[in-house]
């Protein structure tokens, strides 16, 4: 069992990050302009990881239908970064990135387990 999944059982969140060497995934396999929102992130000096289904598929080796990121940054600090920003919702605030051909990429802040927001 890996060290990060140990810690995860005790109660702390802890996220499994993955090597190269441990998956089959390339960057190739994953959607440009999510790559240009995660590196403009990290540009800036913000953790930003790709989540969700979309890496659930790239580990099926299918084909995904989008994209989600992960990030330290704040809705706000998110929507001074990327001119076509939108913040949606009301508890838990995402930021939707817009692209052409109604592409929409999702990045949503992290959040402390222990409170909503």
């Amino acid at each position: 069992m890996r060290d990060e999944r140990k810690k995860r059982n005790s109660g702390e969140p802890t996220p499994i990050i993955y090597s190269r060497s441990e998956h089959s995934v390339s960057r190739n396999d994953i959607d440009p302009d999510a790559l240009k929102i995660m590196y403009r992130l990290i540009r800036h000096g913000y953790k930003a990881y790709l989540v969700g289904g979309g890496v659930r598929d790239l580990l099926l080796e299918k084909k995904p239908k989008d994209f989600d990121i992960a990030t330290d940054a704040t809705p706000r600090r998110i929507k001074n970064l990327f001119r076509n920003c939108r913040i949606i919702g009301r508890r838990f605030k995402l930021a939707h990135i817009y692209f052409r051909n109604r592409k929409i990429i999702e990045v949503s802040t992290f959040r402390d387990i222990s409170s909503p927001q």
